[in-house]
């Protein structure tokens, strides 16, 4: 069902602007920097590397944003990791380091579809859901931690009597509106900018599979027809980076996430689901989200798979959690089920480091990354041109690494989260 080398039956690949047809690499070439995969960080890196001129070959085994890149919930959401945690490890510095960083990742995207002038549906309006009591206590201080640092953007706290002017439901005590986020179509991002960088001279390369990397002054990546001869290798496969570098093994694990969208709705049902066209998340920990797409489709996504095992009916898993928030959608038909890997951290914080003094890697966003991605890749060609302070913090944070591979580390993350869905469920 996810493996195909084309797109996956998504709404995203129904309604994508065109369709990606880069030529498979044959033989060898040089490059500066080779990266490897086609989603959000690479293309960013190599768009960020190209104008900086390098010259850079850009390798995707698949299609361009064949990942979650072209799969996910299309929220545009900011921040790169939590400041406090970092701050709290590697100390002040460090932590405004990030923080400032988080700042930036959404005018980053918002700037590349200027830039460029990439037709991808940008829509603001965000808000954060509580569910109880607790999680609005722990938004209220989210809020008063942001506007004590000077946060640039209006931050709007909704209180339950005034819902109705964001959402239709009655499942949720409140929340609060975050102006620096919004909701996009992704896989019409992720090619726009993967046009733009092959308008600039990225080599591009599709249906290209890299089956390994000899390192060196110049490493020698392969692909089955081929192989690229560069000074800098850039790992940016993320959930599907399989068994290309085994020093990275555990340190990230595949999680299996899932959207449905509907039938296009009447002008009249989007207004009284969603007033405001906003992307809307809730907190818990396995969490629901849900948007309305350019053409009034509710996408709605969430209920993370953290056993390996895909579903066996995509609608069956989260029809039921749609119509618990919006009853009155009952009637409506889905059209369209997909789903995916995300690469889940244990600790929730991107991982960005070096393999090798040449070879550099990013992956590890947790569901969060089409605005984080950007930044990543931006954060590696930063380092490769010869400025790596960035870099270099995320280098300093330790990863736990779940032991036995896969086989062990599913069902040891299944079972942890399973706790935390209890515990959403009890309110604790």
């Amino acid at each position: 069902m996810f493996e195909s080398t084309e797109h996956t039956r998504s709404y995203y690949a129904a309604t994508a602007n065109w369709s990606t047809a880069y030529p498979k690499l044959e033989g060898e070439i040089e490059a500066d920097v080779c990266i490897i995969g086609g989603g959000f960080t690479g293309v960013a890196a190599a768009l960020n590397l190209v104008e900086r001129g390098y010259a850079v070959a850009l390798l995707e085994a698949r299609r361009i944003s064949w990942g979650a890149s072209g799969r996910n919930g299309g929220q545009l959401i900011g921040s790169f990791a939590d400041h406090r945690k970092v701050e709290k490890k590697l100390g002040p510095e460090a932590g405004e380091i990030v923080w400032r960083l988080g700042l930036e990742t959404t005018e980053l995207v918002r700037r590349r579809i200027e830039q460029f002038s990439i037709d991808c549906d940008l829509k603001d309006g965000y808000f954060d859901a509580a569910l109880n009591p607790k999680q609005m206590a722990e938004l209220l201080e989210w809020k008063e931690d942001r506007e004590s640092r000077n946060y640039p953007y209006p931050l709007e706290v909704v209180n339950k009597e005034d819902l109705h002017t964001v959402v239709g439901s009655n499942l949720y005590v409140g929340g609060v509106i975050d102006g620096a986020n919004g909701h996009l179509h992704p896989l019409n991002l992720c090619i726009g900018e993967a046009k733009a960088a092959a308008e600039l001279g990225v080599k591009i390369f599709e249906q290209s599979p890299v089956t390994g990397i000899s390192p060196g002054a110049k490493a020698s990546v392969r692909t089955p027809h081929g192989h690229v001869r560069a000074s800098h290798t850039v790992l940016a496969c993320n959930a599907y980076l399989g068994g290309l570098a085994p020093q990275l093994t555990g340190r990230i694990l595949p999680a299996g996430s899932y959207i449905i969208a509907t039938e296009p709705l009447s002008e009249q049902t989007a207004r009284e689901i969603l007033p405001r066209d906003m992307a809307i998340c809730d907190q818990n920990v396995v969490l629901d989200y849900y948007r309305l797409s350019a053409d009034r489709r509710l996408l709605f996504g969430g209920r993370c798979n953290y056993s390996g095992r895909h579903p066996r009916s995509i609608s069956g898993t989260l029809r039921p959690r749609m119509l618990k928030v919006f009853p009155k959608l009952d009637k409506v038909r889905i059209d369209y089920e997909w789903g995916g890997n995300i690469a889940i951290t244990i600790n929730r914080i991107p991982q960005l480091g070096r393999l090798d003094t040449n070879i550099y890697y990013a992956m590890g966003y947790s569901g969060h990354g089409v605005a984080p991605t950007h930044t990543a890749g931006l954060i590696l060609a930063e380092a490769i041109a010869g400025n790596a302070e960035k870099l270099d913090v995320f280098e300093r944070i330790k990863h736990l690494r779940l032991p036995g591979g896969k086989w062990f580390a599913s069902p040891a993350l299944a079972l942890g989260m399973l706790y935390y869905q209890i515990r959403d469920a009890l309110q604790i």
